[in-house]
């Protein structure tokens, strides 16, 4: 993967915190972006544990989480007329669409959105 920056969606954050070494490895000394998305799905499950909200929160701290505006509400409207994704996933990808960043998932679902950038990991 090319380039110093990239959106994570949360399977992708969950995959890291849980070992996952060849992630690690790809995401190493790369710019860490999230949806804010992202960060309520991560700190909002219920039966988190304090121990895994403080691991999540220090994660969180190392990445740069961008809140919602008008120009990737814009997208998300764009992207929900035009797929099936749940909005909560339209606006992850919408984030990233916005920072012109490429955005790394685990679901294959996120192809259908049309944005080039889009790293589905295996």
């Amino acid at each position: 993967m090319s380039g110093n920056s990239v959106v994570l969606d949360t399977n992708i954050v969950l995959y890291l915190l849980s070992g996952d070494q060849v992630l690690s490895e790809l995401l190493d000394r790369k710019k860490l972006y999230l949806s804010f998305i992202s960060q309520l799905e991560l700190l909002g499950f219920k039966g988190i544990t304090l121990k895994q909200q403080i691991e999540i929160d220090k994660f969180i701290q190392d990445c740069i989480v961008i809140d919602i505006n008008e120009e990737i509400k814009r997208e998300v409207i764009t992207l929900r007329k035009k797929t099936r994704l749940k909005l909560p996933d339209c606006i992850v990808v919408a984030t990233a669409r916005f920072l012109s960043l490429p955005f790394i998932t685990s679901d294959v679902d996120f192809k259908s959105t049309g944005f080039t950038e889009v790293i589905i990991y295996e």
